[in-house]
C-alpha cells in the first residue's frame, strides 16, 4: 500500500473535547469485529462482487489493452454516454491520469482521442458536444447497468441515429460501445441485434462501485492508462483492507472514526484533495458515500434515517470560499484532505529582483506552496477543534489512484455495515425513476401518473 491515513486530528489528545478518545475505539472491538467480517466474510458475494474486479488475469488485461489501442488508433474522439457510477468513476480517473488540458493539446502532443463524458441530458449540453466533435471519426461507449437508464438510452438513440445517417448502419454499428449486465436489459438486447460490442457487468457489482469493472476498464484502455498497475493498487488496497486489525485496516478505522462522528452530530463530509488532478475525486466520493449511507430505516426495519451529507472542495482554491465557514462555523463537519507528496511537475517562483511584490516568495517553488497551505489548513482546522484526517498519496499515477479508490469502496462499505443499513441499494432513487418513467408515457406506470396528477398546487404559494 502505498498511501498514507493520518487520524490524529480527529482525536480528542488533537482536537479537545469534539475530538473521539483511544478508549472509544478499543471499546468497539466486538463492533471492529462484526463490520469486519460483514464485509470481508462475504466478499464477492451478492452485491459485493466489486471486491472482485481488481482480480483480472494477465489474459484479460492484455486483451482490454488491445481492444483500447484498436479504437484509439481511429478515433478522433471518444465518448462515454453514462450518469451516475457509469459516469462519475470514468470521469475522476480521466481527471487524475491525463493531462489536466487534454482535450485542448495539439493533435501531435495528444496519444489518444479526444475524451468528452456526456453525464446529463440538457439539450443544451449536447447540441454543444456537436459542435467539437467530428461525429464521423467519433466512438461512443454507452454504459448502463440496467440498460435501461432513461438518460443513457435517450442519448444513445440521438447519437446511433446521427451516424446511421452520416457514415451508414454499418459503420455505425462499428462506433457503439456497449458497457452494460450481460443478457439483461433493453440495451444489451439492442446490442446483440445490431451487433455492437459488448461488454458485461457482473449482476453483484452495483453502479458506483463499478469503477474498477469493464464500466471503467474499457474507456481507461480506449484512453491509453495503465490499467494493469491500476488494478494492481486496488488490489493492494484490497489487501490492506482485509486485514482483521482496526490498527492496521485503513478503511475499517476511518469508516469507524466517520460513525462515531455521525452519531455526534458531525453529519457533513467535506473530501478537500491539494490536487486539481484529484478534483473530480470528490464527485465520485461524494456519489458512493451519499447513496450507500443514506438510508430510511436500517437491515432491522427500524427508521434510523441515517446519512452523512458529502461535500466537495479544493484545496487551495476553496481555501478562499469555504474555510471560513470550517474554521469558525458549527461542529458539523469532518474534513478529509489529500495531500500529494510529490506533484508530476515543478514550478519554480524566480527570484526577480525588479519585482517587489511576494518577496517572500522568492526562490521557492509551487510545489512547496500548496504543501505548506495544506499543512497550514489542517493546523488552522485542528486548531478550531475541528474533526479532520489526511490521506497522503506519494504521487498521483495509475497505482495509487488504484489504491484510492478501492479504499473509498471499501470505507463505504465497513461505514454501512458498521450502521447495519443495506450499504447497496438505492430505494430513495427508485420512486424519481418510476415518477420519470410515468410523466414521459412508459407503459406499465399508468397508476403512477395517475397518483401524480393528482397532486395538486396551492396557486397562492406561487409568486409571479
Amino acid at each position: 500500500m502505498k498511501l498514507k491515513f493520518d487520524y490524529n486530528n480527529m482525536m480528542e489528545s488533537a482536537i479537545g473535547e469534539h475530538g473521539i478518545k483511544q478508549s472509544q475505539i478499543a471499546e468497539a472491538a466486538a463492533a471492529h469485529a462484526a463490520a469486519f467480517s460483514q464485509v470481508v466474510d462475504n466478499s464477492g458475494k451478492g452485491w459485493q462482487g466489486w471486491t472482485e474486479t481488481p482480480m483480472l488475469t494477465a489474459a484479460q488485461v492484455a486483451e482490454l489493452v488491445a481492444f483500447g489501442k484498436s479504437v484509439r488508433d481511429k478515433a478522433s474522439s471518444f465518448v462515454v454516454l453514462g450518469i451516475g457510477g457509469s459516469a462519475l468513476g470514468p470521469i475522476s480517473v480521466f481527471n487524475a491520469l491525463l493531462h489536466l488540458h487534454h482535450n485542448e493539446l495539439p493533435q501531435n502532443m495528444r496519444k489518444a482521442p479526444k475524451v468528452y463524458v456526456e453525464d446529463n441530458i440538457d439539450p443544451e449540453r449536447m447540441s454543444a458536444l456537436f459542435d467539437v466533435i467530428d461525429i464521423k471519426t467519433t466512438y461512443f461507449n454507452v454504459i448502463t447497468k440496467s440498460g435501461e437508464t432513461s438518460e443513457t438510452l435517450g442519448q444513445f438513440l440521438i447519437l446511433y441515429n446521427m451516424l446511421k445517417k452520416q457514415i451508414g448502419e454499418a459503420a455505425a454499428k462499428e462506433h457503439m460501445i456497449v458497457t452494460t449486465t450481460d443478457g439483461k436489459g433493453a440495451l444489451y438486447a439492442t446490442a446483440v441485434k445490431e451487433g455492437f460490442k459488448v461488454f458485461g457487468i457482473p449482476q453483484g457489482v452495483g453502479g458506483r462501485f463499478s469503477v474498477l469493472s469493464n464500466v471503467g476498464l474499457v474507456p481507461f484502455a480506449v484512453m491509453g492508462i495503465d490499467i494493469a498497475k491500476l488494478l494492481e493498487g486496488a488490489r493492494n488496497m484490497r489487501a490492506a483492507c482485509e486485514r482483521a486489525d482496526i490498527t492496521k485496516n485503513p478503511a475499517l478505522m476511518t469508516a469507524f472514526l466517520q460513525v462515531l462522528s455521525m452519531k455526534d452530530g458531525k453529519n457533513i463530509s467535506v473530501m478537500m484533495p491539494y490536487a486539481d488532478g484529484l478534483k473530480t475525486m470528490a464527485d465520485f466520493y461524494c456519489q458512493i458515500w451519499a447513496e450507500s449511507l443514506g438510508k430510511a430505516v436500517d437491515n432491522s426495519g427500524k427508521t434510523v434515517h441515517y446519512g452523512q451529507t458529502p461535500a466537495k472542495s479544493l484545496g487551495v482554491t476553496d481555501q478562499h470560499s469555504q474555510v471560513q465557514l470550517y474554521n469558525e462555523g458549527p461542529f458539523d463537519k469532518v474534513i478529509t484532505f489529500i495531500g500529494v507528496e510529490n506533484f508530476g511537475a515543478t514550478v519554480e517562483i524566480p527570484a526577480d529582483e525588479s519585482a517587489e511584490a511576494g518577496s517572500f516568495l522568492k526562490g521557492h517553488t509551487l510545489n512547496e506552496l500548496i504543501t505548506a497551505e495544506r499543512k497550514a489548513t489542517e493546523f488552522a482546522v485542528t486548531k478550531s477543534g475541528k474533526s479532520n484526517f489526511t490521506i497522503l498519496m506519494p504521487e498521483v499515477n495509475a497505482e495509487t489512484v488504484g489504491e484510492l479508490l478501492m479504499y473509498f469502496m471499501y470505507e463505504t462499505a465497513f461505514a454501512g455495515a458498521y450502521l447495519n443499513i443495506d450499504t447497496f441499494n438505492q430505494p430513495g432513487v427508485e420512486e424519481g425513476k418510476k415518477a420519470t418513467f410515468a410523466m414521459i408515457g412508459r407503459a406499465g406506470y399508468e397508476q403512477k401518473l395517475a397518483e401524480l396528477q393528482s397532486v395538486k398546487k396551492n396557486p397562492a404559494y406561487i409568486i409571479k
